[in-house]
This record gives C-alpha cells, sequence and structure tokens, in this order.
C-alpha cells in the first residue's frame, strides 16, 4: 500500500484542502489577458498535441474532475461540461467554482481553447464536474453542503466516466477514502492525483496521490527539469509538465495569472493524455492504458527501477499513439501490481469489473495512516545521477530529448494572497 509506512516517510496529520499554486522566481501579474493562455502552454509543441489530434482527441471519453468545482459558461469549456450527468446526492456547487482551480484543470484537460482560453490536450473530452468539500471554501455552507472526497470518488465510480481526475490533496490516510479509491478502482476507472507542493525534501506525502490505485503524479518545468516543489516517495508514479503555465486568478473568470506552478497542473495534463490513449483504444483496459503511459514514459533508468522524484519518467502519449502495433499487455495485470499489492489480497484491478465485489474489503479499510505498509515499497533513486537526467523522445520522431531531461528545478515561492494562497487547511497541489 503506498502509506508513510512504506516509504519510510513522515505524515503531517491535518485537515484535507485544495490546493496552492506557486511561482518560480518570477513575480504574479494578474493583468494577464485571456489571449495570452495558449501563448504560455508551453508543452504543447513538445508533445506533438497536433500531430496527436490527427489520431486521437479524446473523444468519447468522461472525465470526472474532483476539485472546487467547474465553471461550465467559460468560452473554452462551453458544451464540454455534462452538468446533467453529476450524480443528484453529489451535486452540491458543481458548477460554482469561486477560486477558478477547478476550472482551469477542466480546461487544461478538454478545453476548445475558444476566445484565446487555455487549450485542453483532449479537446473531444467530456468533463463532468464535482466540488469536493475541500475545507477552504469561502462559504461555510459549501463545505456544509459540498460531498466529501470519499463521497466523490464513489458516486464517480458509478457512472461511465473512464477517468478520476483530482488535482488536490491531504496530509492524512483515510479510511473512507482508500475504500472510495478501492471501490472505483474495482469498477475500472483511472485514478490521477497530484503528490502536492511542499517539496522533494519535506518528508511528507499526500493523498489520494498515496492511495494504492492511484497514479500520483508529479512536476517537470520546460527544460525538463524536476520541480523542487513536487513532493518525492513511492507515490510518484509519474511526471508530467507543471511549471510557468496559466491559470484563473480567482472565480470571476475575467484573467489568467502567469507563471504559476504546482503539480495540479501535471495532474490534469496526465489525465488528459490517459484520456488521448484510452479514446484510441476504448476497448482496453484501465490497467491497459496505465501501462501505455508507464511503458513509454521518458527514463534514462531501468522501467523496473522508478524514482522517488519521477516515478517511471515523462509522460509521453504520443509514443503510444504513433504505434498502430503498440500491445498493451494483459488486460487485468495491473502494471502498478508492486505498488498496489498487500500480502495475501488480490488486486482489484485483476478481476474483470463484472465480476469484482461492489464493497472493498477489510484490508482496504486500515484503521489509521500508515498502518498499512505491507507491499513492496518502489526503489527511491532520486539522488543518483540516472535519476537526475531522463532522455526519451518527446518533441520529435527522432529521438530528441528536448524535455525530458530531468533535474532539480529552481526555488519555489509560494504565491500569497488571492484564490491560490496556502489555506489553513486543505490545498489544491
Amino acid at each position: 500500500m503506498k502509506t508513510a509506512t512504506r516509504r519510510g516517510l513522515r505524515v503531517r496529520v491535518g485537515g484535507a484542502v485544495a490546493s496552492a499554486l506557486v511561482v518560480v522566481g518570477v513575480s504574479l501579474a494578474p493583468g494577464a489577458t485571456a489571449a495570452d493562455a495558449q501563448s504560455e502552454q508551453w508543452y504543447l509543441r513538445p508533445m506533438q498535441a497536433e500531430k496527436m489530434w490527427k489520431t486521437s482527441t479524446g473523444e468519447g471519453i468522461k472525465v470526472a474532475v474532483i476539485d472546487t468545482g467547474v465553471n461550465p459558461d467559460t468560452p473554452s469549456l462551453r458544451g464540454q461540461v455534462l452538468v446533467d450527468e453529476v450524480p443528484k446526492q453529489v451535486a452540491y456547487g458543481a458548477t460554482d467554482d469561486d477560486a477558478g482551480h477547478g476550472t482551469t484543470m477542466a480546461e487544461l484537460i478538454a478545453g476548445t481553447g475558444a476566445e484565446g482560453r487555455l487549450q485542453g490536450l483532449a479537446p473531444d473530452t467530456k468533463i463532468v464536474p464535482y466540488k469536493a468539500a475541500l475545507g477552504d471554501s469561502p462559504s461555510a455552507k459549501d463545505d456544509e453542503m459540498a460531498p466529501t472526497l470519499k463521497e466523490a470518488i464513489r458516486a464517480a465510480a458509478d457512472t461511465d466516466v473512464r477517468i478520476i481526475s483530482m488535482s488536490v490533496g491531504n496530509e492524512f490516510y483515510g479510511a473512507g477514502e482508500a475504500a472510495a479509491v478501492r471501490y472505483a478502482a474495482s469498477k475500472g476507472k483511472i485514478l490521477i492525483a497530484s503528490v502536492g507542493n511542499s517539496g522533494q525534501d519535506s518528508g511528507y506525502i499526500e493523498y489520494p496521490a498515496a492511495y494504492e490505485y492511484v497514479i500520483g503524479v508529479s512536476s517537470i518545468d520546460k527544460n525538463s527539469h524536476i520541480s523542487d516543489f513536487g513532493q518525492s516517495g513511492g507515490q510518484v508514479d509519474l511526471v508530467a509538465p507543471g511549471e510557468n503555465l496559466p491559470a484563473y486568478c480567482n472565480g470571476n473568470f475575467e484573467k489568467y495569472c502567469h507563471n504559476l506552478n504546482g503539480t495540479s497542473f501535471s495532474t490534469a495534463i496526465t489525465s488528459a493524455a490517459a484520456a488521448l490513449i484510452w479514446s484510441a483504444h476504448p476497448d482496453w483496459t484501465a490497467n491497459q492504458v496505465t501501462r501505455a503511459l508507464i511503458d513509454t514514459a521518458g527514463r534514462k533508468w531501468p522501467k523496473d527501477e522508478p524514482t522517488s522524484t519521477a516515478g517511471y519518467g515523462t509522460i509521453r502519449p504520443r509514443s503510444v499513439l504513433a504505434d498502430p502495433n503498440y500491445d498493451a499487455g494483459e488486460p487485468y495485470s495491473d502494471p502498478l501490481r508492486k505498488e498496489n499489492t498487500q500480502e495475501g489480497e488480490k488486486l482489484v484491478t485483476e478481476i474483470p469489473p463484472t465480476s469484482a465485489s461492489a464493497k472493498p474489503s477489510a484490508g482496504a479499510t486500515a484503521p489509521s495512516q500508515g498502518a498499512a505498509g505491507s507491499s513492496k515499497d518502489k526503489q527511491a533513486a532520486a539522488g543518483s545521477d540516472v535519476a537526475k537526467t531522463a532522455a526519451a523522445d518527446a518533441s520529435s520522431d527522432s529521438g530528441s530529448t528536448l524535455w525530458i531531461a530531468l533535474g532539480a528545478a529552481a526555488a519555489v515561492v509560494v504565491i500569497g494572497g488571492g484564490a491560490f494562497a496556502v489555506l489553513r487547511a486543505r490545498r489544491a497541489n
């Protein structure tokens, strides 16, 4: 299990929160116009988005965005948000985003780019929005009425969304959340979450990224350096762009702020990458899509030796889409078996969803944080030379290493004030 004990890390007990974004070495520029946004999405070119879209645009895939809510009326999200498909029991506030965080994540996944707003990496994917009670809402009523994270995950699991994207995090293990995650995995969903922004050397881990059956994502910059603010440990499975990107400054949705950083961005982009792959291969299982992300990730170290800062490496969905003969392996063999296995327990991801138990087993409800740690740990090689430099073909068909050389990033300054301030309880990553 992905727990503090398993990784030998400290656990910081506290509330679970929606995230702060951070800025590296530059001043905040809140006056960014919407038209500036796409010019700052530096990763679209090296990822060869235009080329990928000739094969897949994410059509037919639905992504549940569990966050601060999603505004369906921004120019980039008109027609992209399936408001009527939010389960009624968890629908409170789903389209009310006071912070702009959830809406930014939705645009990064499925935005059309209309009127110069953010361009989604999977522009034909549809978003199903959820507002989770993250403890940082300006309205006490929102925190009282909105569903908890575990309630939102369970509700999404019972719908036809394929991917559950969570750019949120908390610093304590929750048995109920772990059970909800396990339930969603048993239903064949891919769950993706940000690992947190407290820094590589903080010694802290965050959930849901650290739960079994969740793909934890950290950040790289435009030079493919691993972001210093990204938390490290066995919960890190992949890395994706997460620095110097625009996000809505607040819930007015009139302007984007510049040069924001965070594993929130990385999570949304990874969710979009998964949507592109699944759309191109709609008959694949969650295991096969996950395996494709892992197998083709950019790295210089052996695939079976994931590092504590970059996991299996940098996402490269184009490598899957460009290969019509790509072998995704066995449909019910979990590529993260080592990370997800507990002794004496069959993985829910290795049971076809039609026969998987609807109720998590007792092993999914460990009584306290760090209580379960029986699975094998990932090998942490963050300090080695090979972990600091990864090479992969992410920018061209000729094997260029443009954006997948991983290393140390610049110092991080947390933005004070505004919608993305560090909050007392919950944090968005």
